[in-house]
């Protein structure tokens, strides 16, 4: 305490910048550790080998940083020069590998004006005294009494303490100008202070501005800070699940919200917009707009958006800005666009590998850093191994890689490497956590922000690393004072297996986590009192957490469709955490060599180019109803008990104008024509130049150029090389109709007391061939696992509409002879394939025994096939035929020691290979190479010719056109599959949900009545509002008690919910029996409303499961956190998660109309009795 006391009263206070540090401070947090601010920066000095780093060990923390038993070799010399190259050229280079080079028209960065500031020192001095707020005040003030004239760029850039950019100052001139804004900038770049300075303008002018977020976390965020700015009685709150001074003139929300507002201003004859004395709406994250589940809202917005209210739009950068100001500017009214690529903080790309840290490319930022490629880095890791296995060779090993140079590498380059070689020398490469970490605290790279695609790998992750120490004593126990503080005011939000880490300056941030537990993480950090914090890939969308390194663990994350590859914007957006305006001259972006993906694949990644903005503009039920409805059957009026018309609604044909002003019919109608007409060009060459190579015109033309003699002799032999070849194709069929047939015998026979090893064989999408060791499981068909079964059916019949696009004629005919079936099979890479005999290209004696470890085990083929049911992952697709497809699935930690007992392939022998034991394939075989001899000696016969030299050129001549028709076909194909994305589908979705929702009653689409039905529906927030709307107007909810009415509630919102796959299921609450009554009963109308929706081709989720049921109710019936925790088989924040949207679809029952007041009681009961800490939502 005297420490921090003498801190407090030092002479630096007076110079502490209040840029660094919140002004406002949580009282959960503690208190700050101040430290000495910085002096100017000096040069940089050469950065710590590896070697020293570990020798010294961080001598200032009494614990080690690293475990005793990791050892970090000296093997990065060479590429501690080469950052000392980097930093010479760092100045006066250009960063070709920025993220945002790729945005054409941007507006051209300036040399920074700097504002004069005509006043003494002593004013100057009292102006940097006062807070932003007091500025504010003092400006409203000013305008109050000189008029709204006062208001330019120049006042509203003077409330700001330093210079604000030129694309700040460019948006914030043009939105004075009244006009509407687009702003694509970098991640980070300082775009909300335009919308700050806008909501100054805005304020002083005594009008109201709305600022909206996609997030409730963000939302939650902007209201602390506008606060800050405005005052707690000018900034309000309002989200699906907070309330907070509506009326205020700066409104923070999410945008379901305010779309569902605005819904209300554009009927025929409206009530009211809502949007009363509102000049601004701020639409931030607008890049959204792309998101497949949720970007038609805001397109919605704009669409509906009153042209008298300014728009601004702020985008992280993306590729097609232009398009979404142009579209901006034809549905809603004047609009600029103010773009930027440059970065406040300039990005520096790394590379890590086991060994050392590099730069990811080379010195003029155009290639990949050539010391990263796959002979290097096997030269290197070699050099490393002889170092490590004999000190005294240590020397001459480096003399001779000194030697050896890149001379080496060009020489081992001449031999490609093959698929193996390549995966060997990566998982060589792959460093643990520890290896990373120590490469960024050695060169100063901390803290930093590690983005992990999944919960699990977080938080193995941090307890990975609690054994190293990365504060010091101050820090450590300003985390530990906080962390009491947060338990005292939050007892069950404490994440007990995560403390351990948080003393250590490590952290978790991902949906699993309570919201209260992620804030206090998050405030944590900004203070610099956590050194990493491991996150999911939702912490780069907007929430304000820079760090001075983003480290990027994988170039894949994992989707509800498996695996998918990260895209430019989002490898970008993830990047653009890294680096603090105001505290660092360089951000570090760390990409982590993986065993599957190296440096090569970064780079092609970096290098793509951004991703343009596109359209997901779908239909909803709320869409439908709020656009076409008209008249209102209320069963009470002031006037009259009769039923009344209260407004009269859109035709079909006016709603079609406005979903047609979507952003992809934009985009479509002016790429459409386009494409179209180059598309009829091309095929229009394709049929000149068919006509030009078929056998008529190869024919005449070569009539034309041999002579008679020459001519006659090669049509002879040419016809009778067509015959040959066509018996050549028929015997390779018969030789594949035995091929398959003895497969399928072999297998079942090898099956049986052994499980044979296999080789896979595939083409991937790029033509590259692979090869796959596989230990052979058994006949898909033999297993009796539903889940398992149930995919193989629908495997099959997807395989049945698929049309042979690709398939040669050879694989059809066989299809009619062999009926193929699916195997299953266990890779050597720990994945499960299912396949048929197509994929298969040969099968081996040896296998794995099925033999019972000990009397008693399950025979190992059986507890494979209990591991493969138990997966909950996604089967994708590697290859297709007509014979059957190839499909693979990521296997479990379970399965891997499987995997790592299947032999590589140079390690089978042929002589072990069974096909041959198939007399019938064997002959098959023998005839098929006969012939394919005859047709060899045929050509080299007619090579021999006395004209073949005219007629080669002829023969050239065709393969070179048809290469080039193969060419026009494939650019064809792209063009029309674009053709179909761009095509807008937003009115045809609309027409058939339009459909439902007449045949369900809610609304008439041809007199625009709405009926009970359809008013309830259409004042819901959900996914799908029809559904919903019959479950809360079912009577049969009217006899539950809250706590039971909560939990039905909850059935009908838990979709994408999960348990722990590796946890216990059984510790979930079971519903009572009341619940259970009631949940079957809305089955049987879930059922009805699925069939309907299917008849008009709606593909909108009816969610009903009572899986979790149990869980809400228990929390409604009073349990705490922890007894509702106890083994419990949830995360916390899945749980929370639940129980907020449950808590949410309540709280908008007392609103909804015609709904019994006896519900909307036990409704408002329920939702009081949930929300309760420490799911409360976050707010001030």
């Amino acid at each position: 305490m005297n420490n921090t006391l003498s801190i407090l009263s030092s002479p630096y206070i007076s110079k502490f910048n209040p840029s660094l540090f919140p002004p406002h401070l949580p009282q959960t947090l503690g208190f700050y550790c101040l430290q000495k601010p910085k002096p100017k920066p000096k040069p940089k000095p050469k950065p710590r080998s590896l070697k020293s780093f570990r020798l010294l060990s961080f001598s200032n923390s009494p614990n080690s940083f690293i475990p005793a038993e990791s050892q970090l070799s000296d093997a990065d010399n060479d590429e501690e020069e080469e950052y000392e190259d980097d930093e010479d050229d760092d100045e006066e280079e250009d960063e070709a590998a920025d993220e945002y080079d790729d945005i054409s028209e941007a507006i051209e960065e300036e040399t920074e004006t700097e504002i004069s500031v005509a006043a003494s020192s002593s004013e100057v001095s009292n102006w940097r005294k006062e807070s932003k707020w007091q500025r504010v005040e003092k400006l409203c003030n000013e305008v109050k009494e000189f008029g709204n004239e006062i208001i330019d760029a120049n006042e509203l850039a003077s409330i700001y303490d330093f210079r604000i950019d030129k694309f700040q100052r460019l948006a914030i001139e043009a939105f004075l100008k009244g006009s509407s804004v687009v702003v694509s900038a970098p991640t980070s770049s300082g775009k909300t202070l335009i919308a700050e300075a806008a909501a100054v303008a805005t304020v002083a002018r005594g009008r109201r501005i709305f600022y909206t977020t996609p997030l409730k976390a963000l939302s939650n965020q902007k209201f602390r800070d506008f606060r800050e700015t405005f005052g707690d009685e000018n900034v309000g709150l309002l989200t699906g699940d907070s309330a907070i001074n509506k009326d205020a003139q700066v409104l923070i929300m999410t945008t379901e919200i305010l779309r569902n507002m605005l819904y209300q201003s554009i009927g025929m004859v409206s009530s009211g917009s809502g949007l009363f004395h509102v000049d601004v709406i701020v639409l931030d994250e607008v890049h959204f707009l792309s998101d497949i589940s949720r970007g038609t809202v805001w397109e919605e917005i704009i669409i509906y958006c009153p042209k008298e209210v300014q728009l601004i739009c702020l985008s992280a950068t993306v590729k097609n800005p232009d398009e979404l100001s142009g579209w901006i500017r034809e549905v809603h009214g004047e609009t600029e666009l103010v773009t930027s690529s440059r970065r406040p903080v300039p990005l520096t790309w790394h590379f890590s590998t086991r060994h050392s840290l590099y730069p990811l490319l080379d010195e003029k930022r155009k290639h990949m850093n050539r010391k990263l490629s796959l002979n290097y880095l096997q030269l290197s890791a070699s050099r490393v191994k002889s170092y490590k296995d004999d000190g005294s060779r240590r020397r001459n090993s480096r003399k001779r890689g000194s030697n050896m140079g890149f001379d080496s590498i060009g020489n081992m380059s001449e031999e490609p490497l093959s698929k193996n070689d390549i995966s060997r020398i990566r998982r060589s490469q792959v460093p643990q956590v520890v290896d990373t970490l120590a490469q960024l605290k050695a060169r100063d790279m901390l803290p930093a922000i590690w983005f992990i695609f999944n919960r699990r790998g977080c938080d193995a992750a941090v307890q990975y690393l609690e054994g190293c120490r990365l504060l010091d004593e101050c820090e450590a126990s300003e985390v530990e004072l906080a962390l009491k503080r947060f338990s005292v005011q939050n007892p069950d939000a404490v994440r007990e297996t995560a403390v351990k880490g948080l003393l250590r300056g490590v952290a978790a941030h991902h949906a699993g986590c309570l919201p209260l537990w992620k804030s206090f993480i998050e405030e944590l950090f900004q203070r610099g009192l956590i050194k990493v914090v491991f996150a999911t890939e939702t912490l780069a969308a907007g929430i304000n957490m820079p760090a001075r390194t983003a480290v990027i663990s994988s170039l894949s994350r994992r989707s509800s469709s498996g695996r998918i590859p990260l895209s430019p914007n989002e490898l970008l957006q993830m990047a653009g955490r890294a680096g603090r305006r105001g505290i660092d001259e360089r951000g570090h972006v760390v990409l982590v060599q993986a065993s599957n993906e190296g440096a090569e694949e970064c780079c092609k990644l970096l290098f793509a180019g951004l991703e343009p903005l596109v359209s997901q503009f779908t239909a909803s039920y709320g869409m439908v109803l709020n656009l076409l409805a008209g008249a209102k059957i209320t069963r009470r009026s002031n006037e009259s008990n009769e039923m009344k018309v209260l407004q009269a609604g859109r035709t079909l044909k006016e709603a079609r104008k406005l979903v047609e002003k979507s952003f992809g019919t934009y985009i479509g109608s002016n790429v459409m024509l386009a494409s179209k007409e180059e598309l009829a060009k091309i095929q229009k060459e394709i049929e000149m130049l068919t006509s030009e190579t078929s056998d008529d015109a190869i024919d005449r033309k070569s009539r034309k150029i041999l002579s008679d003699g020459a001519y006659k002799e090669i049509a002879i032999l040419q016809e009778q090389l067509r015959e040959e070849k066509r018996l050549r194709t028929e015997l390779r069929r018969k030789m594949e109709t035995k091929r398959l047939n003895a497969l399928k015998i072999l297998l079942k026979e090898l099956g049986n007391d052994r499980l044979p090893f296999l080789c896979l064989k595939y083409k991937d999408s790029e033509g590259v061939e692979h090869s796959v060791p596989a230990v052979y499981l058994g006949n898909a068909d033999s297993f009796d696992g539903s889940k398992f079964k149930n995919m193989v059916s629908d495997i099959d019949s997807l395989a049945q509409n698929v049309a042979p696009i690709e398939s040669n004629v050879s694989e059809v005919e066989t299809h009619k002879d062999v009926e193929p079936s699916y195997h299953v099979a266990l890779g050597s890479d720990n994945s499960w394939y299912l396949f048929t005999e197509k994929w298969i290209k040969t099968v081996y004696r040896t296998g794995l025994p099925n033999v019972a470890l000990s009397l008693g085990d399950d025979l190992p083929h059986e507890v494979m096939w209990m591991l493969l049911d138990r997966e909950e992952k996604q089967w994708e697709k590697l290859a297709e035929s007509e014979l059957g497809g190839l499909w693979y699935m990521e296997g479990s930690l379970e399965t891997w020691s499987w995997s790592l007992n299947v032999p590589v392939l140079n390690s089978l022998s042929e002589i072990d290979e069974v096909l041959h034991m198939s007399q019938a394939y064997h002959d098959a075989v023998e005839s098929y190479k006969d012939q394919r001899n005859k047709v060899a000696r045929l050509k080299k016969t007619i090579a021999r010719t006395e004209g073949f030299k005219e007629y080669k050129r002829i023969l050239d001549w065709k393969n070179f056109t048809e290469d080039k028709i193969k060419r026009l076909k494939m650019r064809s194909n792209r063009l029309s599959e674009r053709l179909q994305e761009i095509e807008p589908s937003g009115w045809k979705e609309f027409l058939k949900i339009s459909n439902v929702v007449h045949e369900s009653r809610a609304l008439d689409i041809n007199t625009q009545v709405i009926f009970p039905l359809g008013e309830t529906a259409a004042a819901i927030r959900g996914e799908n509002e029809l559904w919903l709307a019959m479950v809360l107007r079912s009577r049969i909810l009217l006899d539950l008690k809250p706590g039971q009415l909560a939990a039905v509630c909850a059935s009908v919102v838990s979709e994408g919910i999960k348990v722990r796959a590796w946890e216990n299921n059984n510790y979930i609450y079971e519903p009572s029996s009341a619940v259970i009554n009631v949940i079957n009963i809305l089955n049987e109308q879930r059922s009805n409303l699925s069939k309907l929706q299917e008849k008009h081709g709606v593909e909108i989720t009816c969610c009903l499961d009572s899986q979790f049921s149990g869980m809400v109710e228990a929390w409604a019936a009073g349990l705490t956190w922890k007894e509702m925790m106890m083994d419990c088989a949830m995360d916390d924040g899945d749980l929370a998660r639940l129980l907020r949207r449950t808590i949410d679809i309540l709280a908008q029952i007392p609103k909804l109309p015609d709904i019994d007041p006896v519900l909307q009681s036990n409704a408002k009961t329920a939702s009081s009795i949930m929300d309760r800490p420490p799911i409360s939502e976050l707010t001030g």
